[in-house]
Parts: C-alpha cells; sequence; structure tokens
C-alpha cells in the first residue's frame, strides 16, 4: 500500500470555473500617445506556444485593418508548436504598401511584448531589441520547463535574464510585470496573461492602433470575450497602478494562510508543532519542539543572535517527522480542504480519479521496474476518510503499513536525524557552525516516494557521512560540493 503516497487525482467532466469576468473599476484612465507611423513599427510577441501567442498577433491585424492601416504578421513556431517557443513579427505601418518585409531583423524591434520571461531573454529574442530603438514589456512570471524533470535542483535565472533584457534595451525602456500570477488571480486562467500583456503594452504606447479597435476585434475572434477585454482592461490598469491591480488580485483575507512565510524561527517552529498534532499527537509534536528546543539553545550559546541552525532544524525534523504515509496522504485527502480547492477550480457534473500504485496490484514499468499507477474512482475518497481516523495505529504493531521497508526506513531516519541534532547540540562551536547548519538540512534533499525516494537518500547518506566527519574533526579538510537549496516555505 506504499503506493498511496506517489498519487494524484484527475478530474473528469466538468469546466474550470472562473471568476466573472469583470472589467477593473476607478478612475478613467489617460489615453497614451501613439506612434505616429511615419514608418511600419514592429513589434516581436514571445511566448510559450499552446498560450494565445499567435492569437495575439491575429487580434492586432484584425485591429489594424478594422482602422485601414497597413499590418502584416509572421508567427514563427518553430517544432514545438505546443510548449515550445514562439515568435510573432507583427509590422504595423500606415498604409499596406508601406509594409517591404515582415520579419523583423536585427535591432529592428519598436516593441517587445514577452509573454514568458525564458522566451524574451533568449538569444532569437534579444537579437531584435536595440538600445534607444527599442521598448519592451516583459512578464515576469517563469513557466516551468521540461529541463526540471531532469534537474529538481534547477534554478532559472530570473534575475539575470531581466539584466540581458534591460541591457539591450537600455536603462528605463524595459518594464517587468506578474501578469501571469495577475491574471490568474484576477480572471481564474492564466490564458489571460497574454491579452493582459497587450492592454499592459498599449497604454505604454506600443501598439499603435486604437483602444476600440482591438476591442472589436476580441469581440470578432468570439471565443472568450469578456474575459479577453477584461484582461486587456486590467493590463492597461496596471501599466498605471500597478500595486493597485496587486491589491485586487489578492485582498487581504484571501491568500490561503498555508501560502504565507512565516516571519520569524517561533512562528516556522509554531506552524509545525500544531501541523503535527494533526499528524499524529500532542506527544509527537513535544517530540518535535524538544529535539528543536535543544539545537536553539547550543546555537544562542555558540552563535548569540544567528537562527540558522535552529531554523535548518526545525524545518528538517518537521519533514522526516511528517512523512507522507498512507494515512496522513488519507487525512490530507478527506479533511475537506482538497474537495473544496477542487469545487473553487471546477464546475459542473465532473468524477474525480485518484491514481495509485498499490504494490500487491500495479504492473511493473518493463524499462524502469518502478511501479505503474491505476486509476481509482471517487470511491477511494471515501475510502480514505476512513483510514485517516486510524492514524494512531502508526508505527504500532497493528498498523499493516508499518512493516514495509519504505515505512521503517521512514521511522529509521527520523531516529537517525534526531540523533544528529543531539550530536550537533554537543558538537557546536563556532568553527563548526556552518557544517552544522548544512548537515542539519539534508532532509531538504530527501524527495519523491518509493524508487525516487531511495535515490535521494543514497546521495545524502554519501554527504551526510562527509559532513559528520568534519563535525567530528573539524581540523578535516571540507569536501568539495554542490550547494544545498533551501526553497522558501510557509
Amino acid at each position: 500500500m506504499k503506493g498511496f503516497c506517489p498519487s494524484f487525482v484527475t478530474v473528469e467532466g466538468g469546466r474550470l470555473r472562473r471568476r466573472p469576468a469583470v472589467a477593473p473599476g476607478g478612475a478613467a484612465l489617460p489615453e497614451p500617445a501613439m506612434a505616429a507611423l511615419d514608418r511600419p513599427w514592429g513589434i516581436l510577441v514571445t511566448g510559450v506556444g499552446g498560450t494565445g501567442v499567435v492569437t495575439i498577433g491575429a487580434l492586432l491585424g484584425v485591429a489594424a485593418h478594422i482602422e485601414g492601416k497597413g499590418v502584416a504578421v509572421l508567427d514563427m513556431t518553430g517544432l514545438a508548436q505546443k510548449g515550445g517557443s514562439v515568435y510573432s513579427h507583427i509590422r504595423i505601418a500606415a498604409r499596406p504598401e508601406d509594409i517591404h518585409a515582415v520579419r523583423i531583423a536585427a535591432g529592428e524591434a519598436n516593441a517587445v511584448i514577452g509573454c514568458d520571461m525564458i522566451v524574451a531573454a533568449s538569444d532569437e529574442a534579444i537579437a531584435k531589441m536595440q538600445a534607444g530603438h527599442t521598448r519592451a514589456v516583459i512578464n515576469r512570471d517563469v513557466a516551468p520547463t521540461g529541463a526540471f524533470t531532469r534537474d529538481p535542483d534547477l534554478v532559472v535565472p530570473r534575475d539575470a535574464m531581466q539584466e540581458a533584457i534591460v541591457e539591450a534595451c537600455g536603462a528605463g525602456a524595459a518594464d517587468f510585470i506578474e501578469a501571469g500570477e495577475l491574471a490568474t488571480a484576477l480572471l481564474g486562467d492564466s490564458i489571460a496573461t497574454n491579452l493582459f500583456m497587450v492592454g499592459y503594452a498599449w497604454q505604454k504606447g506600443l501598439v499603435p492602433v486604437g483602444r476600440e479597435a482591438i476591442l472589436r476585434a476580441i469581440e470578432l475572434n468570439g471565443a472568450s470575450v469578456d474575459a479577453n477585454k477584461a484582461a486587456f482592461e486590467w493590463g492597461r490598469r496596471a501599466a498605471v497602478d500597478a500595486e493597485g491591480v496587486r491589491r485586487s488580485a489578492a485582498p487581504e483575507g484571501e491568500v490561503p494562510e498555508s501560502h504565507r512565510l512565516s516571519a520569524s524561527l517561533d512562528e516556522v517552529i509554531a506552524r509545525r508543532r500544531a501541523e503535527l498534532v494533526k499528524y499524529q499527537d500532542e506527544a509527537y509534536a513535544q517530540r518535535y519542539e524538544r529535539a528543536v528546543a535543544r539545537v536553539r539553545e547550543a546555537e544562542s550559546r555558540v552563535a548569540p543572535g544567528s537562527a540558522t541552525l535552529a531554523e535548518a532544524a526545525a524545518r528538517g525534523l518537521f519533514k522526516l517527522m511528517a512523512y507522507k504515509d498512507e494515512y496522513e496522504v488519507a487525512r490530507l485527502y478527506a479533511d475537506g480542504g482538497f474537495r473544496a480547492r477542487v469545487a473553487a477550480a471546477f464546475e459542473g457534473d465532473y468524477r474525480l480519479n485518484v491514481h495509485l500504485a498499490p504494490p500487491l496490484l500495479a504492473a511493473k514499468d518493463p524499462v524502469t521496474g518502478e511501479p505503474l499507477k491505476r486509476a481509482y474512482g471517487p470511491w477511494m475518497l471515501t475510502a480514505m476518510s476512513l483510514l485517516a481516523r486510524l492514524k494512531g495505529l502508526r508505527g504500532t504493531a497493528l498498523d499493516p503499513f508499518g512493516h514495509t521497508a519504505e515505512r521503517r526506513e521512514e521511522r529509521r531516519l527520523v531516529a537517525e536525524y534526531e540523533e544528529h541534532l543531539r550530536e550537533i547540540a554537543e558538537r557546536l562551536t563556532p568553527a563548526s557552525h556552518a557544517t552544522a547548519v548544512e548537515l542539519a538540512s539534508l532532509p531538504e534533499q530527501i524527495r519523491g516516494f518509493g524508487p525516487v525516494k531511495a535515490r535521494h537518500l543514497d546521495r545524502v547518506a554519501e554527504r551526510r557521512g562527509v559532513l559528520l566527519a568534519r563535525l567530528r574533526d573539524p581540523g578535516a579538510a571540507p569536501a568539495r560540493r554542490d550547494p544545498i537549496p533551501i526553497k522558501a516555505a510557509a
């Protein structure tokens, strides 16, 4: 039954529940100054295939045609039309005969609308920018790429990409906005991001077509008309009052408590202690609290004013103690929050399927040898609500799941880590503080379930041996290592 843990849910039928497509209120926005069009105006729209980048070119083309302007659009989708890089070259001129080339050459873009940061910072897009000539509006949100499946520690250098765009356009010529996050929060669907960016760019004077023509083009397109108009207007508003739009997207009280980062070490500990009571019981939570307090006291004695070790211990021990076994996965599915989130996201007649890989029933992948998941109907959620009530059996002789190798290993990891924290508290010195922090942070590297988790455990065990040796012998030469990222968590 360990296959309960690596699970996911799919929805059959129904449809995404969207927020009402309400245009922003507030004071009327000023009309931006448009380009004179004494020569063709070149706009490069960049983004990811399947998100509507090509549609943006079509809408602007129709809008320009409505006004009697000359327009030409060239979409470059490459080999990956869905999920790959897309570049839409748009030329707008006072008259059709003024346009002699569609493709925007190096340094010729008057405006760049970057609907995705990664594509906007690509060599292809950067080459079209020129300081003193190009102005850009860029979505700062970064969509996950396929590289994440191969490297779980992959960090997208968003700041470096932003700097590259600023350098290419020149100081003050590039604006950056969290368009994906805002559009999703305001309109309930990330597909609104691109029209949001068009509205932002239009308000900045980068799209030499009238507002009424763009809205008419959206109507003629006939798809999600109200939502697309609202996205365009929200983008306009963001160009004038970004903070006001952010407040509208995340009004006070709507952000889930679980998404808020802790403001202090005391809060880090208190929130995890409360979760462990739900996970098991009060005694289990007190066990966690005592272990962290021991490390915290040692750090305050050896490194006054520092809390990095205590926080690493608080996060690491909680991660190991709250391992996702059958009871915990059942509790998380059955506590009401999961169903509420599904109901908030979908409407209509839909059916939930839970995908699991029970070892006694699951077939093996012929290539990897790992168990394959199969779908179980909504009755599984009822079974999970019953299973969640039996969490008191966890780790006892009556625990039907506790005798598997994976569950025994998880309990061993908790006990082992507690022993390491005791040793850290006893041996901690100013010279060994950095080593202790890294040692306490190792649970951050333990990820996944089943075979995936086993691979991470092997890597962590090797590093743990090196760090323990250094802790016990501070004079030992430090070994080379890869950095261990600690992701922000509540």
